[in-house]
């Protein structure tokens, strides 16, 4: 097994750990985010997907900004507030995530030997948002996580990263998961709002 393989399998296991502990509202799994995203940062400068790799260092920031919102919101142990999104809040999210894919889409395109860059694009972008979504812990983001899971597999699976293409499958069920835990949540409480 080469270094990329076993660095793939760490980064995998650590962020399957990070979802499954966010579908479950537990603080623990921030600092999770954080090992696997730097991971993944470094395999996929070497695979080419900068798109991806921008992201990952983003989501060190975004990882410390969750870590650090639930940690205040929260009471005692009692986990922060879960937020719904009206119709308003969420096309804006919806439009922030189609121009940035299109921007980044094209930058990439036009000044770097990135693969795929549209679509890397989309997930980049798409992933930005639902991981601000999460980390203000708005239920939707597991919504926008799924839609972005859905068209990252297959990108990874033409890649070649067969770890990373079963890691967002298992994302994917973590996601849905997540959505449903959370929705239960809420009816749970009233309505979250």
């Amino acid at each position: 097994m080469s270094v990329f393989s076993i660095l793939e399998v760490v980064a995998t296991l650590s962020g399957i750990g990070c979802v499954y502990l966010q579908t479950r509202e537990r603080i623990e799994a921030w600092p999770l985010g954080i090992l696997s995203v730097l991971i993944s940062s470094f395999i996929f400068f070497h695979s080419r997907l900068y798109s991806d790799l921008l992201l990952h260092i983003i989501y060190v920031f975004l990882n410390v900004y969750g870590w650090y919102n639930w940690s205040s919101r929260q009471r005692e142990s009692i986990p922060a507030q879960i937020l719904v999104f009206n119709y308003k809040n969420m096309f804006l999210a919806g439009t922030a995530v189609i121009t940035l894919c299109i921007i980044l889409g094209y930058t990439m395109g036009r000044f770097t030997n990135a693969d795929l860059y549209y679509l890397d694009a989309f997930t980049t972008s798409g992933s930005l948002v639902a991981q601000y979504l999460l980390a203000r812990k708005v239920i939707q983001n597991w919504l926008l996580w799924i839609v972005v899971d859905v068209v990252a597999i297959p990108l990874y699976i033409y890649k070649g990263l067969y770890f990373f293409a079963l890691l967002f499958f298992i994302y994917l069920v973590l996601c849905a998961y997540g959505y449903y835990q959370w929705n239960k949540g809420l009816k749970n409480c009233g309505d979250g709002n």
